[in-house]
């Protein structure tokens, strides 16, 4: 057969269902064979960008990765953020692009660039086909090192001469395997470091909303009593009426739920990454007493230097240490910081719960209304500005993986199109994006894209005008900002000029009536909220000014 026949043989062997992207000459072939499979559905978008994070939250709701594609040269380039992106924040994916002939590779020629070199950084493994039998090796080695802990991007290249080449190789059917588990001596040493603890708190990252770490910890925070703080990826690991939640850390300030670890004497850290929240923010001195589990050994840090670490699967290895709390009651700890941690928190959230007022909505406010209607098990994607940060603080799910935040690589124009990818997955879920007025613009020819799939989803703008973000950070620092202001399309004609349904919000009061109206909505709906950033320098103060209880 030829050559991307095998490919696409190889793909459907893996249990491949979407590749998102945009086509281009030199991987036509592919396309044309693609074309032909009944197993992969290949979804056109507006931009490649757009397709790398569709195929992202596809990949971290299911922890099966789906592609995303382009040609070569600017379609690859294009590729790169949504990339970055998927790899830095643990998703799974397939880059598949394009390639010029192996006859021109090696000299000066149109829109020729080292794709592989480009996407190195990015991506746990970047390899170029140059001989049609080894396809099924490459394609079961992408598939295995995408989705093995820590997942993240590979890239398989497919140069234009090499598609077109006859083969006889044939698919290399998966063989799929369990992580390790810890010894149980190590699993006994760090009970022991539990066990000596009086105040310990546990520090839940990205590893616990996948792979059935969430189910464990709930079970070892009820049997201990030991409280939870969340980071922005780490949301729904632990139901957020549970008396041990904590709420969510990661402000890159001081906040509310910092008291919990200023006043912890160990802090558990499971399934957190170091680009969630850097420890330098939490540990300055580097002197708090830290425990980890997570799937790889720790990194390297001055200010995170695990005294015990569990390595290996972090579902099992939590179900190991129930265990051993099951056979020698948890000792009774001095939690009075943690429950005073969450008091306080909780008043925060309830502040502005009325808020109805005309004019520009409090962010709070919003956040409380969204959360009572997707809260449970809905999915809200944020994209990245200030309101990221709000969202962050105010908006709590009770299912693992009910809110994707980008933290990691952090990159604006994630949320549309990432709703369009989860859309794919569960087409019944209760969908909503927020996005600031910037960000929603960086990817708004995926309107086009949702609309054509029907995408029963909801975006919400929060319209300030500005790069609010930006604008906050530089007051904190220099006492002013540089401007940072901007002008937006007439959002309504801009709905229906895509066909989506749209609704604006002009007082808090109406917020319950339109999400409501969004959500019944069949197909895509936009939402546009004046939203009120003079909280951004307010939460700033009163943060300027805490003081931790007990």
């Amino acid at each position: 057969m030829k050559a991307s026949d095998l490919l696409v043989k190889c793909l459907e062997t893996e249990g491949i269902e979407y590749i998102f992207g945009v086509p281009g000459e030199e991987n036509a072939d592919f396309m044309m064979s693609l074309e032909k499979s009944s197993d992969l559905r290949f979804v056109l978008c507006r931009h490649e960008q757009g397709a790398a994070f569709m195929a992202e939250v596809y990949g971290r709701l299911t922890g099966t990765p789906a592609a995303c594609l382009s040609t070569l040269g600017p379609g690859a380039t294009n590729l790169i953020t949504g990339v970055a992106d998927a790899n830095m924040d643990r998703a799974p994916m397939l880059v598949l692009t394009g390639q010029g002939s192996t006859k021109r590779l090696h000299k000066e020629s149109h829109q020729i660039m080292d794709v592989v070199k480009m996407f190195e950084p990015v991506t746990k493994w970047a390899e170029t086909v140059v001989h049609a039998d080894t396809i099924p090796e490459i394609i079961r080695k992408a598939v295995r090192v995408a989705r093995t802990e820590k997942p993240g991007a590979v890239l398989v290249e497919l140069p234009e001469d090499v598609a077109k080449r006859d083969t006889a190789a044939k698919p290399i059917s998966p063989i799929r395997y369990r992580r390790p588990q810890a010894a149980p001596e190590a699993v006994e040493e760090l009970a022991n470091h539990i066990r000596r603890a009086r105040r310990p708190v546990i520090l839940a990252g990205n590893g616990c909303v996948r792979k059935r770490a969430s189910n464990e910890l709930r079970e070892l925070v009820s049997l201990t009593g030991i409280g939870v703080l969340n980071t922005f990826m780490g949301k729904g690991a632990v139901d957020p009426d549970a008396p041990e939640c904590l709420y969510t850390i990661g402000l890159g300030t001081k906040d509310i739920g910092t008291c919990a670890i200023d006043a912890a004497d160990l802090v558990i850290a499971i399934g957190f990454d170091m680009v969630e929240y850097h420890p330098h923010l939490w540990n300055p001195e580097g002197d708090k007493p830290v425990v980890s589990i997570d799937f790889l050994p720790a990194e390297i840090d001055e200010h995170f230097n695990p005294q015990c670490e569990l390595v290996g699967d972090i579902a099992d290895n939590i179900a190991a240490l129930v265990k051993a709390f099951k056979e020698e009651a948890a000792p009774d700890f001095d939690l009075r910081q943690q429950a005073a941690t969450r008091g306080d928190m909780q008043a925060e959230l309830l502040e502005h719960a009325s808020n109805d007022g005309e004019g520009p909505v409090k962010p709070q406010k919003v956040l409380h209304e969204v959360e009572k209607l997707y809260g449970d098990d809905g999915l809200l994607l944020s994209d990245v500005g200030a309101h990221k940060m709000w969202i962050a603080r105010h908006y709590h799910c009770r299912t693992p993986n009910g809110c994707l935040i980008p933290n990691g690589f952090c990159s604006m124009g994630f949320a549309l199109p990432g709703a369009i990818g989860a859309s794919m997955v569960d087409p019944e879920r209760d969908i909503i994006s927020i996005c600031g007025d910037a960000g929603f613009l960086m990817n708004v020819q995926e309107m086009e894209t949702a609309k054509r799939l029907e995408s029963n989803i909801t975006v919400m703008i929060w319209e300030d005008h500005a790069y609010g973000l930006i604008a906050w950070k530089q007051d904190q620092e220099f006492g002013h900002h540089t401007d940072l202001a901007f002008g937006n399309p007439d959002w309504r004609q801009l709905a229906a000029a895509f066909g989506w349904h749209y609704q604006q919000v002009e007082a808090g009061g109406e917020l319950p009536g339109v999400l409501q109206a969004a959500r019944e909505h069949r197909g895509p709906s936009l939402i546009l909220v004046p939203i009120d950033y003079r909280e951004n320098q307010k939460l700033t103060e009163r943060l300027g000014e805490l003081t931790c209880s007990i």
